[in-house]
């Protein structure tokens, strides 16, 4: 289009000049007026000539954003596709544990009778630490209280509870316990996580925040020697309350990580000795080194006032 209007431009010069030749010698106002209106002409077809190229331009822009929008939709289909592979198979793992989750705890009648040595070394240690931990010992569930667990929205153990999830893997490790699988189930109350802290410590959602505590208790015994194959970890978010999440006191008790020491036993793990009494498999060949953490933000998204630890609560 601009090729074309330059060659307007010069065949209407061109047309000017002849007629100016014709006319010879022509009074003044009336060459004035010609070579004002030839002026004006020429604007114009400068004017013409500019928006052709503009639009050339700006119609090669959109070329090139269109070409990167089927780009990049290419590559989205692709993602999509992989996603929803995932999500699939995730659905599926949690439909297994929450299977076993439903059968450790509502069997019809049914409770979980565990050896008297292992249930009086868990209610001794229930006793030792009552603001940190409950014993169901009906079910087998050793609760571990969040409030007091972990540093407010955050996964990451605080000192006290490390400790004691040490001894915890002590009993766990006894010749009587050690054939028992374990399911670690994250809980959380219903109020949802929006603060941006929290957020940014990955813990987007309930959801998440449930399922990273799970994970921190699961891997604190998993580095005391507790055999990773006898080892579950789920999170539930707030689908799985004990308590109303109207009021202050239910949301406290809402909020756990629970050990449930499953009746079904990993024969892998361990072996039984004539008399029924199980022995352990032999400890790993090393002990896991224990990494020194950088001290973390205060993240918690439960409510404030619940920690002792004055650090800056996060409230989610």
């Amino acid at each position: 289009m601009a090729r074309m209007l330059h060659t307007n431009s010069f065949a209407f010069l061109g047309l000017s000049s002849v007629l100016l030749l014709a006319v010879g010698c022509v009074p003044q106002e009336k060459y004035n007026a010609m070579k004002l209106a030839h002026d004006s002409a020429m604007e114009r077809l400068a004017d013409s000539d500019s928006r052709a190229k503009a639009a050339n331009a700006e119609a090669e822009a959109y070329k090139r954003q269109l070409d990167a929008i089927a780009q990049n939709n290419t590559n989205q289909g692709g993602l999509v596709t992989n996603l929803t592979a995932q999500l699939s198979s995730l659905q599926g793992d949690y439909a297994k544990l929450q299977e076993q989750y439903q059968e450790a705890l509502n069997k019809k009648g049914e409770v979980v009778v565990l050896p008297q040595a292992v249930n009086d070394a868990l209610t001794q240690f229930a006793n030792q630490n009552p603001d940190l931990v409950d014993f169901d010992s009906v079910h087998g569930i050793v609760k571990f209280k969040s409030d007091v667990t972990f540093n407010s929205g955050s996964a990451e153990l605080r000192p006290e509870a490390r400790k004691a999830i040490d001894r915890f893997a002590q009993i766990l490790n006894s010749p009587q316990a050690a054939v028992y699988e374990l399911q670690v189930a994250g809980h959380t109350d219903s109020t949802r996580v929006s603060n941006e802290a929290t957020r940014k410590a990955g813990h987007f959602d309930n959801w998440y925040l449930s399922s990273h505590r799970a994970i921190s208790v699961g891997k604190a015994l998993q580095a005391q020697n507790v055999d990773s194959k006898r080892i579950a970890v789920v999170g539930y978010a707030d689908q799985h309350p004990v308590a109303s999440n109207g009021t202050d006191a239910g949301r406290a008790q809402n909020r756990r990580v629970e050990v449930l020491i499953l009746p079904s036993q990993l024969k892998s793990v361990g072996t039984q000795t004539a008399s029924g009494e199980a022995t352990p498999a032999a400890a790993p060949a090393h002990t896991p080194k224990k990494v020194t953490k950088k001290a973390q933000p205060d993240l918690n998204k439960d409510s404030a006032g619940a920690s002792t630890d004055e650090r800056p609560v996060f409230n989610k």
